[in-house]
């Protein structure tokens, strides 16, 4: 039986936007307020209460929330930072911009990510490492507290790397972003996240004095007394969020929850589906708890080629999936701060893909993802 690529494109990740959403957006572009104003300042505060940090800087990306941390705990040139070979280059390109080099660990062949035990490989081979970014990847949160466990013996910072987590909790009922086992977290806004604010992102931590030097470096590095009396200090940078993009970010962050539970509920029908022929001979799933996020719903093929065939059909018929990541060190930029494949990232990139997993994902489309693949493993 022909099977036709479906009417309209399936995306992997997308926004869900509502009229509360819009009402909220709309209501800041008839106030005084569409730069910076008072709607940053709610959205920092619904932030702390959703994450359990005490502080947070809403700036305008995640990538600009990973520059600022390592800005603000003095992460410098000549200094080194441990990254999971197996994230988005902006968790490396933050160390970059400071003059600082990443050192790339493993991650776990199956999960694709990395735990105390590739960040701790690192540090015997460079015990001077100033900042380790764990990074949770696709929804569930890597062991925090281990990893800062070492870091407190080596004398390093954590920078959590929480754009893919945000909701999600870890040992015990410890949230990701809220800072119990790391120095600073990082969140991120844009539309294929949990919520979106066109772009943006934000800067977490327990410690008000780091909280303090972010904010002036989201600023130029300037400190006002008065609205006409300000002092610029040091070199900093125009990481601003508006009002506009806090307007729709307090929005979402009131749907978060029912963002959550679907996405929960979708990975769920996923894994029904998979755990019976032809997929459970013939595909892989990495297995994350219910306190996972769900941000990505990631299978593995048995190999290479077969990922990238299916890649390919998926995307014939008109479900467009993704490959979350190729190693960061494979990008020609970073090539020079590698001396050897790392195989668990090898491996796991290999073979990876990211179905469509996304809280405006219809049931019908769900099924007809799942159908796709299952035409597919069955040519």
């Amino acid at each position: 039986m022909e099977f036709s690529p479906h009417p309209i494109p399936i995306p992997y990740g997308r926004q869900s936007i509502d009229d509360s959403d819009i009402a909220a957006v709309v209501e800041a572009l008839k106030s005084e307020f569409v730069a910076q104003g008072p709607r940053v300042d709610r959205f920092e505060s619904a932030l702390c209460e959703v994450t359990g940090a005490r502080y947070a800087i809403a700036v305008s990306s995640g990538t600009a929330a990973l520059h600022l941390s390592c800005l603000g705990l003095g992460v410098e040139e000549g200094d080194v930072g441990i990254v999971p070979a197996i994230t988005f280059a902006a968790t490396a390109n933050c160390l970059r911009y400071v003059g600082a080099s990443p050192r790339f660990c493993d991650v776990d062949a199956k999960s694709g990510i990395a735990g105390p035990r590739e960040f701790q490989n690192c540090l015997e081979s460079d015990p001077s490492v100033k900042v380790m970014l764990p990074v949770s990847y696709s929804g569930a949160v890597t062991d925090l507290a281990e990893i800062a466990r070492l870091a407190k013996k080596s004398g390093s910072f954590v920078v959590e790397d929480a754009a893919h987590s945000l909701g999600a909790e870890y040992s015990g009922g410890c949230r990701s972003g809220s800072c119990e086992h790391s120095d600073a977290a990082i969140l991120s806004f844009h539309p294929v996240k949990h919520i979106c604010s066109g772009e943006g992102g934000a800067v977490l931590t327990n410690d008000k004095t780091l909280a303090d030097r972010i904010r002036k470096l989201r600023s130029h590095g300037i400190e006002r007394r008065e609205a006409w009396l300000y002092n610029q200090t040091e070199l900093g940078y125009h990481y601003r969020m508006t009002d506009l993009q806090a307007a729709l970010g307090v929005s979402q962050l009131a749907r978060l929850p029912s963002f959550l539970q679907r996405r929960r509920d979708l990975a769920v029908r996923y894994q029904t589906a998979f755990s019976e022929f032809p997929f459970s001979d013939r595909i892989r799933i990495a297995s994350q708890d219910h306190l996972s996020a769900r941000h990505l719903f990631v299978i593995h093929f048995s190999e290479s080629e077969e990922r990238d065939a299916a890649y390919r059909f998926f995307h014939e018929h008109n479900v467009k999936v993704q490959v979350h990541y190729m190693p960061v060190y494979r990008h020609s930029y970073y090539k020079e701060f590698v001396d050897a494949f790392l195989p668990g990232a090898e491996s796991f990139y290999s073979t990876c893909l990211s179905l469509p997993l996304f809280p405006a994902l219809k049931d019908e489309e769900q099924e007809y993802v799942i159908e796709c693949l299952r035409r597919f493993l069955e040519k």
